[in-house]
């Protein structure tokens, strides 16, 4: 009578073995909704940080190239008045037709020397470069 009773026991306890382990397999094989929708809500979080992340550091570099770009052509301005100090206004020819500049002759406190400044600017942006020339008379 015992070997019957170990007998039922054992297939008792293997019916309720391959029940659980169905479960588990069946999980193995696959990814449940919540799981993908978890997944696809950070992986989209991250895309909009990246995103704007990348908006904002490409107008820092345009600001800088537009700087960059002005501050060379207001010195190669400075140096072209430098020797002949004169007022005028204008702008660059092509490809910086878009930059356009204004000089000024101001008196310096400093006897024999005028101070010179080049303004160039591009839509808000705008550079000022300002030196002392000996005056002309």
């Amino acid at each position: 009578m015992k070997k019957s009773g170990s007998l039922k026991k054992r297939a008792f306890s293997k019916r309720i073995s391959h029940g659980f382990s169905g479960l588990v397999d069946r999980k193995k094989h696959g990814f449940t909704l919540l799981e993908i929708m978890i997944a696809l809500a950070i992986i989209g979080s991250l895309l909009v940080t990246l995103i704007y992340s990348l908006n904002y550091h490409l107008g820092i570099a345009q600001r800088h190239e537009t700087l960059t770009i002005a501050s060379m052509l207001a010195k190669n301005k400075m140096g072209d008045i430098e020797n002949n100090p004169s007022e005028s206004k204008g702008e660059f020819p092509d490809p910086y037709a878009d930059y356009s500049f204004v000089t000024e002759v101001k008196e310096s406190p400093y006897p024999g020397m005028s101070e010179v400044s080049v303004t160039v600017s591009k839509g808000i942006e705008q550079v000022k470069l300002t030196e002392l020339a000996k005056q002309t008379n």
